[in-house]
């Protein structure tokens, strides 16, 4: 089902101010990369704090915790629909969250917007599975979309994956491997274990209450590519 354009999103989008980045790029991923408009990190939140990343952002309530609880790193939010987005801009706009920005714009084409290396940590929440054997490219853990992340991390930076769907997850899990990655952390329950650290995003309060396992890893590339 479409969702339906909300009232006023143009206007409600210019009201977010500095906190919704300037995503102008062209929408081709490879001419993006040839025509870069990248992210001054250090200008944009005014120091040189350590950069988290979360791809797929949705209403943005997992990176407004995660912005409030640690204070000593910036964060960058992604969604490629505006209409969803809008939410958590406008919440972070009220909450004067000076270490956390929005952009607009998909995972493919994020090597336009952000330096080599400027990553510390992405974060994967409860990314589309894309069940179908032809949409598996689209996955985020897909190889293309590991590449990519390799080149925005940082030496010693990882990639912290979580996701409801098991299939999802052993795919993701073998994709890492056979990629060439090493996994720091892997399970298959996520709350038989005390972790002090997590914080829970819209969907994981959703399927929690209903008794479903949420599956977690965090995985870091190989050493030649981010170190």
């Amino acid at each position: 089902m479409r969702m339906h354009r909300k009232k006023n999103l143009d206007i409600r989008l210019n009201n977010c101010g500095d906190i919704l980045l300037d995503n102008k790029i062209d929408l081709n991923a490879k001419l993006a990369v040839k025509s870069p408009n990248y992210i001054d990190i250090n200008a944009v939140y005014k120091n040189d704090n350590p950069l988290c990343l979360e791809i797929g952002c949705g209403k943005g309530g997992f990176a407004i915790s995660h912005a409030q609880k640690y204070p000593q790193k910036n964060f960058l939010a992604v969604e490629r629909l505006s209409n969803v987005i809008i939410s958590g801009a406008e919440k972070a706009a009220q909450l004067k969250l000076n270490n956390l920005k929005f952009l607009i714009t998909n995972a493919e084409l994020l090597k336009g917007f952000l330096l080599s290396g400027s990553v510390d940590k992405i974060f994967l929440n409860f990314s589309c599975p894309y069940p179908k054997k032809g949409y598996e490219n689209r996955r985020l853990t897909n190889a293309k979309f590991l590449d990519i992340y390799s080149h925005l991390l940082a030496g010693g930076g990882t990639v912290e994956q979580k996701t409801d769907n098991k299939d999802f997850f052993k795919y993701s899990f073998d994709s890492f491997l056979s990629n060439g990655w090493q996994i720091l952390f892997c399970t298959e329950d996520l709350y038989s274990i005390a972790d002090k650290d997590n914080i829970m995003t819209e969907y994981e309060y959703r399927f929690t209450s209903q008794g479903y396992p949420i599956f977690k890893l965090v995985a870091r590339p190989p050493k030649s590519l981010n170190d």
